[in-house]
């Protein structure tokens, strides 16, 4: 794996204009990714996952919306270019699989009619020659009899079907980078295995790095490298996979680890959980936004903390406990991660 970063992302703040007040959807987030490199970006809902990398395409422009930072990819800094230079970029270089196959998908056309326009528009290539590459890349990626099936709708494939052909429709100009947003929402757990052992195989075959968006830890626990955890716009915690799953620094990361079932672990009658509710992208608390949220709040939370290794060989994070009060208070009844402690002042 190449140490080179392939993408860089410095500073990256999108903020939206609207009649309530600005929205900052993505408030100075930075990070990288190098060749062959799959980093896993977790949080929940309104995080600021999406808006991130959808901003690398160019996707969130709008007459409302104030985007400023660098995003370099190949020596270019993405923020400059104009729709014209985007599109080189879209498809060839970047690619994204969206949360939802079968709104992706025209339900008026045929899945083959779907993928030759795709490989036409940005390859030339003749009728033939497109329906033949649009053959492979379904077989790509494992769509059975893919010739018959090049002549069916979108309704008449299975939601994980669906998926393979959005992921094969990424794969039409070979990307380099390939941002998979949510790409096993609503699907069952036997498909969303195969959905990223699929994703895990075309990034050893073919060399792609990958972005996995999710909310869900347990996603990437067997295929990221690198995990980023973002809250309410930030960065909150960004280290190796095994720093996160077995070195959490950050109040919020325990949280989301305390909500999956351990079969390590005795069985608990209730998952721990977060209290309260994402704060609003408007008006985010002073000092760290999880403050409101946390039962380890204590008054240095008021200031805003940067984003920093706190410990020796700990993942970087945004919280102001210092690491020896890390240790004692994270770990819960039958050894759990999670949020059930009292709310107590940092020594």
């Amino acid at each position: 794996m190449s140490s080179a970063p392939l993408i860089e992302i410095d500073d990256l703040k999108v903020h939206f204009d609207t009649d309530e007040g600005v929205v900052k959807a993505v408030d100075g987030v930075s990070f990288e990714v190098s060749e062959g490199e799959m980093l896993g970006i977790v949080g929940e809902s309104g995080s600021g996952k999406s808006v991130a990398n959808m901003t690398i395409l160019g996707l969130t422009r709008a007459s409302n919306a104030a985007i400023t930072g660098r995003i370099e990819f190949e020596g270019r800094d993405l923020l400059t270019l104009d729709e014209e230079g985007l599109q080189e970029i879209r498809g060839n270089g970047i690619s994204m699989i969206f949360q939802d196959p079968l709104s992706a998908l025209h339900p008026f056309f045929k899945i083959g009619n779907q993928l030759v326009e795709a490989i036409q528009i940005h390859q030339g290539l003749d009728d033939a020659a497109a329906r033949a590459r649009a053959i492979e890349l379904l077989d790509l990626v494992g769509i059975p009899d893919s010739e018959r099936r090049m002549g069916e709708y979108p309704h008449e494939f299975s939601g994980g079907m669906r998926q393979r052909v959005m992921i094969a429709m990424a794969l039409t100009n070979d990307p380099k980078l390939l941002i998979a947003d949510e790409p096993t929402t609503a699907l069952d757990v036997t498909t969303q295995a195969q959905i990223l052992r699929l994703i895990e195989r075309l990034r050893q075959e073919l060399g792609m790095a990958v972005i996995m968006i999710t909310h869900d830890l347990g996603v990437i626990a067997e295929v990221a490298d690198r995990v980023m955890v973002m809250y309410a716009g930030e960065v909150v915690e960004a280290g190796t996979l095994d720093q996160i799953f077995y070195d959490p620094q950050h109040p919020y990361t325990w949280g989301l680890l305390g909500s999956l079932t351990r079969v390590d672990q005795p069985r608990l009658a209730r998952l721990a959980q977060i209290a309260g509710q994402p704060p609003s992208l408007i008006n985010p608390p002073s000092g760290c936004h999880f403050r409101n949220r946390c039962p380890h709040e204590y008054a240095k939370c008021t200031e805003h903390p940067d984003l920093v290794q706190r410990a020796e060989g700990a993942a970087l994070d945004r919280c102001w406990l210092p690491p020896e009060k890390k240790k004692t208070v994270r770990v819960v009844s039958s050894g759990e991660i999670g949020l059930e402690a009292p709310r107590e002042p940092a020594a």
